[in-house]
């Protein structure tokens, strides 16, 4: 229904768009600190400088150590010589264990070769999709504007949305009970016990939720709701009841959204740009069906397909303001986000 599984939101709290500064800022830090001590010594060569560790006769490098530092979000400058220290650890075992499967010539066995090449595959193809996206413009001021302005949910009419979800296992036949009931209820808890008494099997999630934590299909009809009032959609196994408990305003302006909006203008056209651009790889190659794919493609996946890795997570990330963010299992067994 409107509570989805999808990647944690920071919009509400600013932090949005400044990932890659301290990333920056963290790799340099880590530099400074792993040669420290070795500027003053011009007899050794770069190569010597850069490296940071020797495990029999191979090396691990400053560069290995930065890298797995750029991936890890939320390391702060002022720890980059711990975390340095515990990543060059982690290398050292990874590279033992490199090594004696080696020895045990693991890296010929075909189950390994297939993983590996199918890596080398996706992150190639990856890498060509990001290079189609570099020729993406920044969208323009009035184009920042007309979103804003489009979207008075997320920004003007900005709200925090505290929620309760049923999922309600039920026949079509016993939806119009289920309705009538709903409706003459006066809270959630007498619902919910009418649906314990008549031996309905349903669960239940709670949360608070930001306007740009839900998914956009579903936003403009939460907005509309007050406090206390319900939702009901049908699902293959029965209903999904929304409740919406109560809510709080909090706008956002145009000054404090424009990094989200422009990121997800950015990451919209991305996805438009490489759907096209496959697409006309597909119409000039010949590709022939053989043997049991004789019947021709699923049509569905083709250039979404290639384009979802590279582009949909830098939406959920980069563009908060347009992201799904919720509530499932794991997150409730986590106690995530429940009152």
């Amino acid at each position: 229904m409107y509570l989805t599984n999808q990647e944690n939101v920071r919009a509400e709290n600013g932090s949005a768009g400044f990932g890659g500064l301290r990333v920056a800022a963290v790799a340099a830090a880590v530099v400074a600190v792993m040669l420290a001590g070795c500027g003053g010594e011009s007899s050794k060569s770069d190569k010597a400088s850069q490296t940071a560790a020797k495990v029999n006769k191979e090396e691990i490098t400053v560069h290995q150590i930065n890298f797995v530092l750029q991936r890890q979000q939320g390391l702060k400058p002022e720890q980059a010589e711990a975390a340095s220290k515990q990543v060059l650890e982690r290398l050292i075992e990874q590279e033992l264990a490199v090594q004696k499967a080696q020895e045990l010539k693991l890296d010929r066995d075909p189950r390994v070769v297939q993983q590996i090449e199918a890596a080398k595959r996706e992150i190639i193809a990856r890498a060509y999709v990001e290079r189609i996206g570099e020729s993406i413009t920044k969208p323009t001021s009035e184009e920042v504007a007309k979103y804003y302005n489009e979207k008075p949910a997320l920004f003007k009419d900005r709200r925090i949305y505290s929620l309760q979800e049923l999922a309600i296992e039920a026949k079509p036949e016993q939806f119009g009970q289920l309705r009538q009931k709903l409706e003459s209820s006066k809270n959630i808890g007498e619902f919910a016990e009418f649906l314990k008494a008549n031996d309905f099997r349903f669960t239940g999630n709670q949360a608070v939720r930001a306007a740009e934590q839900l998914p956009l299909n579903g936003l403009e009809s939460i907005a509309r709701m007050k406090d206390g009032d319900s939702a009901v959609t049908q699902t293959a196994n029965g209903i999904t009841v929304l409740f919406l408990v109560g809510s709080r305003s909090q706008p956002v302006d145009e000054a404090r959204a424009r990094p989200a909006i422009e990121a997800f203008l950015v990451n919209q056209r991305k996805t438009e740009v490489v759907q096209k651009d496959i697409k006309g790889l597909r119409d000039a190659a010949k590709i022939d069906y053989i043997g049991k794919f004789a019947g021709g493609p699923a049509a569905a996946a083709s250039a979404a397909a290639v384009a979802a890795p590279a582009v949909a997570p830098a939406v959920a990330v980069e563009a908060p303001a347009a992201a799904a963010s919720g509530l499932n299992a794991a997150d409730i067994s986590k106690g995530m986000g429940l009152k």
